[in-house]
């Protein structure tokens, strides 16, 4: 690594001291990899990655090289070997970041509070009042004040004299932090022999911590309060982040359009009404919580009213960006100093402020020796040399501008192959508030390896594989947590209808979607395999024809094929084509990925497992598919079993609460429409050829071997229909699906629903379509006839379906925050 001014900067091993030996702290873990052997290890490692594939763990990354906006995602990488540290070493970091902590909050109190560090001089008014992320309206007067940071995250180095320095304060929301609990966890899934080596400290006990100073902030009066964590959005790259966080504290992920705020204070919406919100934690931008005083077109209107009253606590409240700013380092002593009467414990980079002129004089004489970067945003380079800035030439003037003396990092050992090759390091440490006001350290944090080698100036924009931190247990130490939290009796609940509404709008049409490619799969196959056979008999045409209509009425083929010759050369290859890259089942495939995400907090694992495992083998099998029609029977068989599998998990495993109802109901609703619309097309036959019309029901309806079992080979309209249609214990029967969305609207509206009223008539219906065909002499010709009534009774579910929509699943969404921002927050 080359460092400014040409020489190669000195580095510090991690694992290694000056005189080539194993640090003691290192010895443990070395000693269980050799005992595994390193080529062993390396199997864990593919392991591992392969664990954060099935997890759908991964990182967002720009795709291309000219400054665009474009995204791209890769697996999350995480190193099978861990940032080791000692217990006293992770003490003093721990201290020195607490005091840092409380440092910080105390400069955001006055910041936007008295304003002392301007007044007195301590703090250049220019870093505050020109600083972006100096959210005026934060300022307005509180009749009940609030902690303005509860939760602070710092990165740091550590230079070649052995002692870590800050890189960077991160107050606004410090990312990171579910996705160390994440690699924790895999890790020691995949790698136990490691941990029985060597005594790690537990990470649940600071979400224990964590947790218990979130109920402690609650408004006064509420004992068991409720509390969500406040996310952009499935469309950000933070989302995932966001995601495991909430598991990890038990806390409702809501987005904006989720919340409102009535009567001072702030609510969920859910499909029972509004329920009260006590405390949030901000995972969005401050500057974007609240539409009528920041005028960032999002948010929650209303949010700062409601928190300035002590009706809701935010945490970190909107505006606490504003202490992240580089160009206030050169300050912070005299800060501490000034508001805490102490001296700092934990170093910074060496930083200086170049609206400064002292300090400007220092950079111009050494210009190499120092990297520019954004005052106000840490991660932010400036795009100018030392010498534009001081020239007046750029368009950045000085007092927007921070140097900063670069600095060699600290290496660590990482797995490459087979063997360990040490890697430039950066860590981020967590703090949280405890409800005795006190700051407590994660033990442990989550690091990088720095990719491209080099001094380090500021927050590391490429980073490559994470790493596990292990802060080692002092021998013979309890861990100890908090205690057990003060909360009023829980009243027993099984309430159905707490899911919020767009929750349950992403369900619903999940459900729909898990459906119709599932229906679209099945019509598919019966039409390849009647394709297949070669010489085509009179009947099997006919099948073939009313296939092909139920795939035009589904989108899958456009009207020209489906009214061609059934034995043209045409018909395979539009199936063909629908099976391409941009072909309808590709569309398909992403119509059902694109509300998972959003809803990933409501899946189990099995059930997430068993959607990637959807998306993984149907897109293997469309690609293997295009090669000839056999191989595009076996995909369609597998995207069946695929679906199949996930319908099962979600049947056995999921609680039959709102969330289980509303995908449930997606699927029967859907399932409805589509069996009653692909019936109406078998049966659309003369009476004399009605017999193809049948058999073609019986596959539709997946139920042609019950059939054999009840009435051997002879086929007749009556029991057909009544198998298809009416039979109560069939699954694939149309009535079967109408009474199940019956049974799902009367569960999440109540017995007197008005929805469910319309969905009895409904149900009631295939019924008295199989005693029409019952009561005639010629029941052919009146199976003949019931195209119609199916038709008919298509469009009435599908106009139910818009109304289920209109009560619960339809609101209006707040508008998309752009999907180019990096996600941090405010």
């Amino acid at each position: 690594m080359a460092a400014p001014g040409g020489c190669a900067p000195p580095q510090l091993d991690e694992m290694v001291d000056g005189r080539g030996r194993v640090r003691p702290h290192w010895r443990g873990l070395l000693g269980a990899y050799s005992s595994l052997g390193y080529a062993a290890v390396a199997e864990r490692g593919r392991r591992l990655d392969r664990a954060f594939e099935e997890e759908g763990v991964a990182t967002v990354l720009a795709a291309d090289a000219s400054g665009g906006v474009a995204r791209s995602r890769r697996p999350w990488r995480c190193d099978p070997v861990p940032l080791i540290l000692r217990a006293e070493e992770f003490e003093a970091l721990e201290g020195g970041l607490a005091q840092r902590a409380r440092l910080l909050s105390a400069m955001l109190d006055d910041l936007y509070g008295p304003q002392a560090l301007l007044r007195e001089g301590v703090l250049p008014a220019a870093l505050v009042v020109g600083n972006p992320h100096f959210l005026r309206p934060c300022r307005a007067p509180a009749p009940q004040p609030f902690p303005r940071l509860m939760f602070y995250g710092a990165d740091l180095l550590r230079g070649p004299d052995g002692e870590w320095r800050v890189v960077a304060d991160r107050c606004g929301g410090a990312n990171g932090v579910g996705f160390a609990a994440e690699n924790r966890a895999l890790l020691a899934r995949v790698l136990p022999e490691a941990f029985r080596a060597v005594q790690v400290r537990p990470l649940r006990p600071f979400f224990d911590t964590w947790l218990d100073g979130l109920q402690n902030l609650a408004p006064a009066g509420v004992d068991n309060p409720r509390m969500a964590l406040l996310t952009p959005g499935a469309k950000q790259e933070t989302w995932l982040e966001h995601l495991l966080l909430s598991r990890e504290l038990g806390l409702e992920l809501v987005e904006p359009g989720d919340l409102t705020v009535r009567d001072g204070q702030v609510f969920l919406k859910t499909l029972r009404g509004l329920r009260r919100i006590d405390v949030i934690l901000r995972r969005i931008k401050g500057e974007q919580s609240d539409p009528l005083e920041f005028n960032a077109g999002s948010g929650v209107p209303g949010l700062m009213q409601v928190l300035r009253s002590g009706a809701v606590r935010l945490v970190n409240a909107p505006g606490s960006m504003l202490v992240e700013a580089p160009g206030a380092a050169p300050y912070h002593a005299a800060c501490a100093r000034f508001l805490l009467g102490e001296e700092l414990r934990l170093g910074a980079l060496e930083t200086l402020w170049l609206g400064d002129d002292e300090s400007r004089r220092i950079v111009q004489a050494d210009p190499d020796g120092w990297r520019l970067r954004s005052a106000f945003d840490p991660g932010l380079p400036v795009p100018l040399g030392a010498l534009d800035v001081f020239s007046g030439r750029g368009t950045t003037p000085p007092w927007m501008v921070a140097a900063t003396r670069p600095m060699a990092p600290s290496a660590a050992p990482r797995l490459m192959g087979e063997r360990l090759d040490p890697a430039p390091v950066a860590l981020r440490m967590f703090l949280a508030r405890d409800a005795g006001g006190a700051w407590r350290a994660m033990p442990g944090g989550l690091a990088h390896v720095l990719e491209g080698g080099g001094a380090v100036a500021g927050p590391p924009p490429r980073r490559g594989a994470a790493k596990d931190v292990w802060v080692l247990a002092e021998d013979g130490g309890d861990i100890l947590g908090p205690a057990a939290p003060r909360a009023a009796t829980l009243p027993i609940r099984r309430s159905s209808g707490e899911l919020p509404s767009r929750v349950a709008d992403d369900l619903y049409w999940l459900g729909r979607y898990l459906e119709r490619l599932e229906s679209i799969a099945r019509l598919t196959r019966a039409l390849l395999g009647r394709l297949l056979r070669g010489a085509t008999l009179p009947r099997e045409l006919a099948e073939i024809r009313a296939l092909t209509r139920c795939l035009h009425a589904a989108g899958l083929l456009d009207a020209e094929v489906a009214a061609g010759p059934a034995d043209g050369n045409a018909l395979p290859r539009a199936v063909l084509a629908a099976a391409g890259p941009s072909g309808a089942f590709s569309g398909l495939l992403e119509m059902v990925e694109r509300p998972q995400a959003a809803v990933r907090d409501r899946l189990t694992h099995d059930m997430w497992a068993a959607f990637a495992q959807l998306s993984q083998e149907g897109r293997a099998g469309l690609a293997a598919g295009t090669s000839g029609l056999d191989s595009l029977v076996e995909a369609m068989g597998v995207i069946i079993r695929a679906c199949t599998a996930v319908a099962g998990i979600a049947a056995e495993n999921m609680v039959r609460g709102g969330a289980w109802m509303f995908l449930d109901l997606g699927r029967r609703i859907e399932r409805a429409t589509t069996t009653a619309r692909n019936l109406a097309h078998a049966l659309d036959q003369p009476p004399r050829r009605m017999e193809a019309g049948l058999r073609l029901a019986l596959e539709i309806c997946d139920s042609a071997l019950t059939y054999r079992a009840r009435y051997l080979a002879t086929i007749q309209p009556a029991p057909v229909l009544d198998l298809v249609l009416a039979d109560p214990g069939n699954p694939r029967a149309l009535g079967y699906q109408l009474t199940a969305v019956k049974d799902r609207l009367a569960e999440i509206g109540g017995a007197d629903d008005a929805l469910a009223a319309t969905a009895s008539v409904l149900a009631a219906r295939p019924q008295l379509l199989v005693d029409e065909v019952l009561m005639e002499a010629d029941r052919d010709a009146a199976a003949a006839r019931l195209p119609d009534a199916l038709l008919a009774l298509e469009s009435e579910t599908a106009a139910l379906s818009d109304a289920v929509a209109r009560r619960y699943v339809s609101h209006v969404r707040a508008r998309a925050l752009d999907e180019d921002e990096s996600g941090g927050t405010g």
